[in-house]
């Protein structure tokens, strides 16, 4: 296989280099180490700008691309419809590598179609029932040939653009704007208390993109505006990684207990780095909400950094923040521990201001950044009541969840 162009806010940055998934390495250019500077995170923390990477730093750096490709059954399809095995990375990416998260684009300079523009094709109601219902035959909304999108993540979704008010299919790499979930197969209520999750979030201040729920011919599904597209771009794409990418973390490893490389305290490390106190109580606000609606799979892939044109990095905007509490084959633990506690049930107040002194934060400014966010918190599920087909008492749930976070001991 030739070397994959790596190109980032329409910069040549690198390439990825190597004879297959098992070797290839990434090779900055001098176009990118000149347009962000020598050393730049701005693709990534595991993967700065250099003219020779550091020995040793090629698995980790491969670890960043891999991750940019979905896990489970969406994966296998991709791979599937590539013709190439579901751990090539390099293959998959060389299919589906020119719409990815973040603003990052993997492009096959040798591909019949490389010089093919991006471009969105105008969908009816129908068409969008017929990718519902077919998640086989269109594994995240791509088209057959002209399908270029990959996204992070298990559940299955499309990945469509909204143009000039119409929903269109991303061809070619056109940049995709929205995310749509369908109802769950497992959990028919999952995407409605997400919704509901999902307004708390905006309350908050930890998320500015919409979120609805709509229906297409009679098929309700949950719509997420995305959060790293932007109009200050030239191309609409705002860079981010998760923080697998940042900590060198792989698929499962996303969960603390799952060999141990992520965890709230490395993340408040980075997030330290970055933004400073600031940024700490943003991800202090963002566990606490977790806590409160019963999010157990905060995990390291659902926690990101964006990384704008000008290099610098802050944590993204809180997401797939989802009430799962109530399922009785889920084993109440959260992804990552709060002060050494799993169990969602037994995290206290006392769990979560401890945690936030070990970031570096005192016990008086952590103590107001989580009764300010229970305020919201309670105040919005007062004043907000969630879809009809959301699980029953989700508000008076949160509510209690919340309330026990004020509770001393």
């Amino acid at each position: 296989m030739p070397s994959l162009e790596v190109h980032l806010y329409g910069v040549h940055v690198g390439d990825l280099v190597g004879g297959s998934w098992r070797d290839f390495d990434f090779v900055s250019t001098n176009a990118g180490v000149r347009a962000f500077g020598l050393g730049s995170t701005v693709l990534s923390e595991s993967v700065p700008l250099l003219p020779r990477q550091p020995r040793g730093k090629a698995a980790r750096q491969r670890n960043f691309f891999d991750e940019l490709l979905p896990e489970g059954v969406t994966r296998q399809r991709l791979a599937e419809r590539a013709r190439v095995s579901t751990t090539d990375t390099l293959g998959i990416l060389a299919a589906y590598g020119r719409d990815v998260a973040g603003a990052v684009q993997v492009i096959d300079p040798e591909a019949a179609d490389a010089l093919e523009v991006p471009r969105a094709r105008t969908l009816t109601t129908a068409q969008i029932v017929d990718m519902l219902e077919d998640m086989d035959g269109s594994p995240l909304g791509n088209a057959p040939l002209s399908g270029k999108i990959s996204l992070a993540g298990v559940q299955e979704k499309l990945l469509l653009a909204r143009v000039d008010g119409h929903w269109a299919q991303c061809l070619y790499g056109y940049p995709s704007t929205h995310i749509i979930k369908p109802v769950s197969r497992q959990h028919a209520d999952m995407i409605f208390n997400e919704e509901y999750a999902s307004r708390i979030t905006r309350a908050l201040g930890l998320a500015d993109y919409a979120t609805w729920i709509e229906t297409f011919d009679g098929n309700d599904v949950f719509v997420i505006e995305r959060y790293d597209r932007t109009k200050a771009t030239p191309d609409g794409r705002l860079h981010q990684e998760d923080m697998n990418q940042v900590l060198g973390a792989a698929g499962a490893e996303k969960y603390q207990d799952h060999r141990g490389k992520v965890s709230l305290g490395r993340i408040a490390s980075v997030v330290a780095s970055a933004q400073g106190a600031q940024g700490l109580e943003q991800l202090l606000t963002m566990v606490t909400l977790s806590l409160a609606v019963g999010n157990l799979d905060m995990h390291a892939k659902n926690i990101s950094l964006l990384h704008p044109p000008d290099g610098s990095a802050r944590l993204a905007p809180a997401y797939d923040v989802v009430p799962l509490t109530h399922y009785v084959k889920i084993d109440g633990r959260m992804a990552m521990a709060v002060n050494g506690v799993y169990e969602h049930a037994r995290i206290s107040r006392g769990a979560l201001l401890a945690e936030a002194g070990v970031w570096g934060l005192s016990h008086e400014r952590a103590a107001r950044v989580v009764d300010v966010t229970v305020a919201v918190i309670r105040a919005t599920v007062q004043e907000q009541r969630p879809h009809a087909r959301a699980v029953p008492d989700l508000a008076r749930t949160i509510d209690a969840f919340a309330a026990r976070l004020l509770e001393e001991g």
